[in-house]
């Protein structure tokens, strides 16, 4: 498989003089009636003229003549190439892509939005130009595809998949790493080089998007639940414990369970307990 390699042609400077040369040549040619030599140096010229190339910062000429590749100038300057040469400017700059959320499913079949930012610039200009048809389309093309098969390999969360370890919301840097080697390894074949990719959007599709938000907050509240009854039984036991080991009160069986089950309103209910003033015996 051909590779780019780079070349150096010669200095646009140098080739000026040279075509000055030819212009005043065939200037003189005409004015001194040699016809033959105005002509010559007239097409020499024009031949001379079509060869000038600029090659900016950050950018790259490659060259086919009659098919054959001829290299790539990467060097920025002012060159002279031969003029049958077919020349093509190619950037080396770094490049942004931001695509639209796209809507897919996810590993349990959620629909799902979800979008991303590329960073890419090309390496290779010799596969860039030739192994590909069109080199931006391309990198279009495979990132949407990519980023198409990673949001089927994991579920959005995992509230519905608990055995998985990596879910697109959660994933972070793990997920980021792992798009950014599908993409990168679709786009070798072009000479691009992935410089950073990364998931910028994700959310659910509208049409369950209002489900899905109160089956979070009802998992939110279930988990709450559990943290209030867990730290409130965790207090019973305490008050217990403390009422028997000082000797404050001695509590049968019954009249622990009518404790415990006050405790438990007042520590795990929604609203603040009002109090009632018992101001008989403990028997009333």
């Amino acid at each position: 498989m051909k590779q780019e390699f780079t070349v150096k042609p010669i200095s646009g400077y140098l080739a000026l003089l040279i075509t000055i040369l030819f212009l005043g040549g065939a200037i003189a040619g005409f004015a001194f009636n040699i016809i033959w030599l105005g002509v010559v140096l007239s097409i020499l010229f024009i031949f001379m003229t079509i060869g000038f190339k600029v090659v900016n910062p950050n950018g790259s000429l490659v060259m086919v003549l009659f098919g054959a590749y001829k290299g790539t100038i990467r060097e920025n300057g002012f060159y002279w190439v031969n003029p049958f040469y077919v020349t093509r400017h190619i950037s080396l700059r770094a490049r942004n892509f931001d695509s639209e959320p796209i809507k897919v499913n996810d590993k349990i079949g959620n629909p799902i939005k979800i979008g991303f930012v590329l960073v890419w610039k090309v390496l290779d200009t010799y596969k860039a130009v030739f192994d590909v048809d069109d080199y931006q389309h391309f990198v279009l093309v495979q990132s949407d595809a990519a980023l198409r098969k990673l949001a089927g390999l994991y579920p959005y969360d995992n509230f519905e998949d608990h055995e998985a370890e990596i879910a697109l919301r959660s994933g972070g840097e793990e997920i980021n790493e792992e798009l950014e080697k599908e993409i990168r390894e679709r786009l070798l074949i072009a000479g691009i080089e992935v410089i950073e990719a990364r998931i910028n959007y994700i959310a659910y599709a509208e049409e369950i998007a209002n489900a899905m938000l109160r089956r979070q907050q009802a998992t939110a509240v279930v988990a709450a639940r559990f943290k209030i009854v867990e730290g409130a039984v965790s207090m019973v036991q305490m008050a217990l414990e403390q009422l028997s080991d000082k000797n404050i009160v001695e509590l049968d069986e019954e009249k622990k369970a009518a404790m415990v089950s006050n405790l438990m309103v007042v520590l795990c209910g929604d609203k603040d307990a009002t109090p009632v003033v018992n101001t008989g015996t403990l028997h009333s």
